[in-house]
């Protein structure tokens, strides 16, 4: 059953083939007994996703329509709420927080009738690279049990790649959805700002977060997108025309034009280049027209989104003072100790340093030298995109730089900040980017490649994807230590 897309799970309960209630005892157990290696979890839903599991299985008895994920396990990242279950964002300030509503995106995931059966790792807050900045644990990567699975949302791909549900979700602020799902050999997409509600997400920087897809299948990810993108009016961000279909029969790309940016190798591994180069072949066999593309002004997008990012984040996570929700420090005698000595011991040492560099970058005397420029900066990217797309219909990036690394490899700030390079300048305009299997290295580690469309050019991005997926054999591939079933 693991081998199997999500359509195929849930066309096999719809038919009477098998129960809800065995399939989510399934994936409970590969979690069980595969997740002590990966540290993929924070916390096995198992209680809940059995009473919704039996609750399809009666429903389905009973003759009721069904939704199209019904009987379909999925994994949801640590700072999405669940109405009744902790959200923690792995960190120990909400160590015992439980959510009192459902995020919109959970909501349309019940009314689709997909199971919650665990909630995914990450790093503290969603800030980090590589999931090693988490309260509670490290996660590690399937294909090689040394490396990192990337992040922030690293917990959320590192479960569906050691296949402990087929499906995920995660949020993307610089790059955390399509970082680690290149470095897993997953799809992970990151749709146009607006597209899906961020009601029930721990925000991080309001103006860039977004919730997004993981999948083995573009099929399967295409599926969740359509079930998570609809107008919200509980979020004032949410895009009006949010909904539209995806799936398309048609997969030309004949006479499309797809801007490759060479000059950009020269920051990237011989691997990844290599990788890179095959891509663009491909592509060019499916007929697309090679559009020669400058962006250089990436260089310029990683200072101008941790500017901004940190700012935002200073702003949002001034709300955890250890007086209405999270943790209060019980050394704490006056208000300010409280304040002061609850983030002190609830938050991590990433998460001090980016409230920090907020803190500065908005502090009076600092704020037009930094935070205002960064936005002029932010505007000037945008055109930049803007003019690309007056040339070609879809723009070929690298998604990381190197391979997965190994677990305390990159302790430089600056050097892991880094890893965000292809990644930061999307979320800065609000354009769809999606990762996409695309090869792997000399060593056998996945890489991925990011498509990067204009913005509401969500089908467009994904009908590419689906296009590569059809003529290449990378996204079938499973990580060896976890590609059986588990005694």
């Amino acid at each position: 059953m693991f081998r199997e897309t999500a359509r195929g799970i849930n066309f096999r309960f719809m038919s009477g083939e098998i129960s809800a209630e065995e399939i989510t005892r399934y994936f409970l157990k590969r979690i069980r007994l595969g997740d002590g290696a990966v540290g993929s979890i924070l916390a096995l839903l198992e209680e809940g996703a059995l009473a919704q599991a039996r609750e399809l299985d009666h429903r389905k008895s009973r003759g009721d329509k069904l939704g199209p994920l019904a009987g379909t396990p999925i994994l949801i990242k640590d700072n999405i709420h669940i109405c009744g279950e902790k959200t923690t964002c792995a960190s120990r300030f909400l160590e015992h927080f439980v959510a009192p509503f459902d995020a919109f995106v959970v909501t349309k995931l019940r009314e689709a009738g997909a199971i919650f059966i665990a909630k995914a790792n990450l790093d503290e807050f969603a800030m980090g690279s590589s999931t090693e900045n988490s309260a509670f644990q490290k996660s590690y990567n399937p294909w090689d049990l040394e490396r990192i699975p990337g992040g922030s949302s690293g917990g959320s791909a590192a479960g569906v790649s050691a296949m402990f549900a087929p499906l995920s979700l995660g949020s993307d602020t610089g790059g955390s959805i399509r970082q680690p799902a290149g470095l897993t050999n997953l799809y992970g997409f990151r749709p146009t700002y607006g597209r899906v509600s961020r009601y029930g997400l721990v925000s991080f920087g309001s103006s860039l977060d977004q919730i997004g897809p993981f999948a083995r299948d573009i099929d399967d990810l295409i599926l969740l997108q359509e079930v998570l993108a609809h107008h919200c009016p509980l979020d004032s961000t949410s895009l009006a025309n949010a909904h539209e279909p995806l799936l398309t029969k048609d997969t030309s790309l004949q006479g499309k034009r797809l801007g490759v940016a060479f000059e950009l190798l020269d920051r990237v591994d011989s691997d990844v280049s290599e990788v890179y180069h095959n891509a663009v072949e491909t592509f060019q066999e499916l007929g697309c027209e090679i559009v020669p593309v400058s962006m250089a002004f990436l260089e310029y997008a990683i200072p101008t989104y941790y500017v901004l990012s940190s700012a935002e984040a200073s702003t949002n996570l001034a709300r955890f003072d250890g007086v209405r929700y999270g943790r209060r420090s019980p050394d704490a005698r006056e208000l300010e100790e409280v304040y002061r000595l609850s983030r002190m011991e609830g938050f991590g040492p990433e998460v001090k340093q980016r409230i920090f560099l907020g803190t500065f970058v908005l502090s009076s005397g600092f704020k037009e030298a930094y935070f205002q420029k960064a936005q002029k900066v932010r505007r000037l990217i945008s055109e930049e995109h803007k003019a690309l797309f007056e040339r070609c219909d879809m723009l070929l990036l690298p998604t990381t730089p190197t391979p997965a690394f190994k677990a305390g490899e990159i302790t430089d700030p600056v050097h892991m900040y880094l890893q965000d390079l292809f990644t930061s300048s999307g979320p800065l305009v609000g354009c769809p980017s999606l990762s996409f299997p695309a090869g792997f290295s000399k060593t056998g580690l996945p890489i991925g490649l990011q498509l990067e469309g204009p913005l509401m050019g969500d089908r467009e991005t994904l009908r590419f994807a689906r296009a590569f997926q059809e003529v290449t054999p990378f996204a079938s591939k499973s990580p060896p230590a976890f590609d059986k079933e588990f005694a």
